[in-house]
């Protein structure tokens, strides 16, 4: 069921939203200062590829830094990938059959929101 349900995001919406974090990874490379966001934005876009079958779960060692961090992309990136969530999750949930996919667009949006100190693990 996770590969149907994983097939069916991709071709709606995850293609999209990937696209969109990977923008957002490559201009936080360009300048060397944001260089963690931009591999956090990357690891994001993998998971906004394919997110059933992952969590998200908070690192126990993220500390200070990672809520400075966190602020800055909230500001710069996070604020406008988690309306792209809203937006898209809005959409998807108009059908029945979207719903699912509606409600895991809903799910992505603390990680688009506050990336830094969270892992990407797989499901239990």
């Amino acid at each position: 069921m996770r590969t149907i349900l994983n097939i069916i995001w991709l071709v709606l919406c995850g293609f999209w939203m990937a696209v969109g974090y990977a923008i957002a990874g490559i201009v936080c490379c360009i300048l060397i200062v944001t260089i963690p966001f931009g591999l956090a934005s990357f690891r994001i876009a993998n998971y906004a590829l394919w997110p059933f079958g992952r969590d998200v779960v908070e690192r126990p060692d993220a500390g200070a830094p990672s809520a400075v961090g966190n602020v800055i992309w909230f500001v710069f990136a996070g604020l406008w990938l988690a309306i792209g969530h809203v937006v898209t999750g809005i959409a998807l949930c108009l059908t029945i059959i979207g719903v699912p996919l509606g409600i895991a667009s809903f799910k992505m949006i603390p990680i688009s929101l506050l990336p830094l100190g969270r892992e990407i693990v797989p499901a239990r």
